[in-house]
């Protein structure tokens, strides 16, 4: 039986999404082997990413990791450790299904990043040839472009006052996915540095799910795990993908309690 590109490739966090479902996100910095795979799957998450702005993480170690997510039904995405397209093309040749992208202030450079991201005619990503996402089977070009777009997911990060300002304009490109607060940094870049119940961060999280649904697009939550009461909250209003926290403090504070567990023996 003939099998075509589209089958091939799927996003369950697309898929979630689609269905007005929340999904669960880690983040992995520290393990640099695919055995997190199967941690993250275990543990019930739909996805994670792979964040090499903030670790030593190399694009080979993301890749295997990528690979093994994809053959596992997990949607392993990458956080970008800039925005330049050769490093955008790369990560997602390496098996990524969605790269996340900091450091975003206007609705020019999302747009940029989508032209990175998507092949044509939504964006200008080369085919390098047989893909991962297609296990590495020959495909027409255009096949292929249209089966990869539409599971391949572009998330831009709002962490700044300037893409707060800008969010109603970065939530309307063509090919942006979803935008995900980062609250760490926009509570700095407001001047309410961890003050993460103030009525400013309130108002941006209003702000961003008004921007998604007036555009057809998602909102997601960063920086909050240590809140869950606010994440409930924002889920409520209509966020719809979570990051719960990272595969290090998923280690430090498991290990913690079980130390603390033991002494009290």
């Amino acid at each position: 039986m003939k099998v075509a590109a589209r089958d091939l490739v799927r996003n369950v966090v697309k898929e979630k999404l689609a269905r007005d479902e929340v999904a669960l996100s880690m983040t992995v910095r520290l393990v640099r082997t695919a055995e997190i795979v199967t941690i993250a799957k275990t543990a019930g998450f739909d996805t994670f990413y792979i964040d090499l702005e903030h670790s030593t993480l190399s694009f080979e170690t993301a890749s295997q990791i990528c690979l093994t997510a994809m053959n596992a039904g997990i949607a392993p995405f990458v956080r970008l450790p800039n925005l330049a397209p050769d490093v955008i093309a790369r990560i997602l040749d390496g098996g990524a299904l969605g790269v996340i992208a900091p450091h975003v202030e206007s609705a020019e450079q999302a747009k940029q990043v989508v032209k990175a991201a998507k092949f044509p005619p939504l964006g200008e990503r080369s085919h390098g040839g047989v893909l991962p996402h297609m296990g590495f089977r020959s495909f027409p070009a255009a096949e292929v472009g249209e089966a990869v777009n539409a599971a391949t997911m572009v998330v831009i990060m709002i962490e700044t006052k300037e893409a707060l300002e800008a969010i109603d304009e970065i939530a309307a490109i063509d090919g942006v996915d979803l935008l995900f607060i980062g609250t760490n940094d926009l509570c700095a870049s407001l001047g309410i540095g961890g003050q993460f119940e103030h009525q400013l961060v309130h108002d941006a999280y209003a702000k961003g799910i008004a921007a998604c649904r007036k555009h057809g697009k998602h909102l997601g939550v960063g920086g909050l795990n240590a809140h869950p009461k606010l994440v409930a909250q924002f889920v409520e209003m209509g966020a719809r993908y979570v990051s719960t926290g990272t595969d290090i403090s998923f280690l430090v504070n498991g290990a913690s309690t079980q130390a603390a567990r033991m002494r009290d023996l």
